[in-house]
């Protein structure tokens, strides 16, 4: 009896190891497994992006979203770096997640197309020496006008001051974007934490006041494709849709030079599957998929190499050119000039009506 059981168990051991001989010869053709928990926000991947990348890893994604920063910092934070292993926020509260200590060095031999990002958009504030980040796409917001709405060309932000545009510009809601407008055209810094030339550029911007139509945060494209505005201070997306749904209207890059953001990628340090992370990255840096992302997303392209890529008709608006003015990346600057920055725009707002 106990040899009948034992040459049964023998012969089911046999099987198994025969199944398990025959899965390691087909390795070779066989794709990784695994899981890739990405927290970001929504809608930041075109869906050909994600399906491509599952079906060529093998590694699903399972993709979460935050509606705001602090939001993402906070779960980081109560998680302590351990619940996703790739993370797509803004700059300013990517250099709080870098001195928290709750993002990983990066291993860039890990990523083929490294190589393809654009050195414009590195070394910034909040990573220095690029060693927890990978760049994935620069806000830039830009005037954009209809030159049939009205005479005055505009070149730069200190026409936004002309007399002739009395209750026709929109602007975007964000205050450190908006007061850096006259602080760029008094020919300071948008991180300046000299309270005078603070206080200056607030008595500055309040001269602009009779020539806003509306300030909004949402959508405030719609303002000058309906033609409510002649003039917009619009967000990266923002004048995208706008110039998208009116190729008649005129882009300006800002004479005084321009105002970005960075949204940027880092591991968080304890990262569950970093290698389904840097697998994803490279993905998305080959450069036909980034320029996939960059046409579904309407930001700037941060990938050189992809640039050549984006399609004729989109490059005026996804692609920095070399001869664009010295941009200025708005950054965290100290509790009392942010105080001041508030009391400004509250005053510049309740004088705008």
């Amino acid at each position: 009896m106990r040899k009948t059981q034992w040459k049964k168990w023998g012969s089911l051991a046999l099987s198994l190891l025969l199944l398990a001989s025959l899965a390691a010869g087909c390795g070779g053709d066989a794709k990784p497994s695994g899981e890739l928990s990405l927290y970001t926000w929504d809608g930041m991947f075109p869906q050909e992006i994600l399906d491509g990348f599952e079906e060529e890893t093998g590694i699903r994604v399972r993709y979460s979203n935050f509606d705001y920063d602090e939001d993402m910092l906070a779960k980081l934070e109560e998680t302590e770096g351990k619940d996703y292993d790739l993370v797509i926020a803004d700059d300013y509260i990517i250099e709080l997640v870098i001195a928290e200590g709750l993002a990983q060095k990066l291993d860039t031999s890990k990523m083929e197309n490294y190589k393809n990002l654009n050195p414009v958009f590195m070394s910034q504030f909040y990573d220095p020496n690029n060693e927890y980040t990978v760049p994935h796409g620069a806000g830039i917001p830009l005037l954009v006008y209809d030159p049939a709405l009205t005479d005055v060309e505009i070149t730069g932000y200190e026409d936004l001051w002309n007399p002739a545009l009395a209750d026709n510009i929109a602007l975007t809601a964000n205050y450190r974007v908006i007061n850096g407008i006259a602080l760029k055209v008094m020919g300071e810094s948008y991180n300046t934490e000299d309270l005078d030339v603070l206080q200056a550029a607030g008595e500055k911007l309040l001269e602009l006041a009779p020539n806003v139509r509306v300030i909004n945060d949402s959508n405030t494209q719609d303002f000058i494709i309906s033609g409510e505005a002649a003039v917009g201070f619009l967000y990266t997306s923002q004048v995208y849709l706008a110039m998208t749904a009116r190729p008649d209207l005129k882009l300006v890059l800002p004479k005084e030079g321009l105002g970005f953001g960075i949204m940027a990628s880092f591991l968080p340090s304890q990262a569950p599957n970093p290698d389904a992370a840097y697998a994803f990255l490279d993905y998305i840096n080959r450069p036909e998929n980034a320029a996939k992302c960059f046409e579904f997303l309407g930001y700037y392209c941060t990938n050189k190499a992809a640039e050549s890529h984006i399609s004729e008709d989109m490059k005026e608006l996804l692609v920095l050119p070399e001869d664009a003015a010295a941009g200025e990346i708005v950054q965290n600057i100290s509790q009392e000039a942010e105080d001041l920055h508030s009391e400004i725009w509250n005053q510049f707002r309740d004088a705008c009506g």
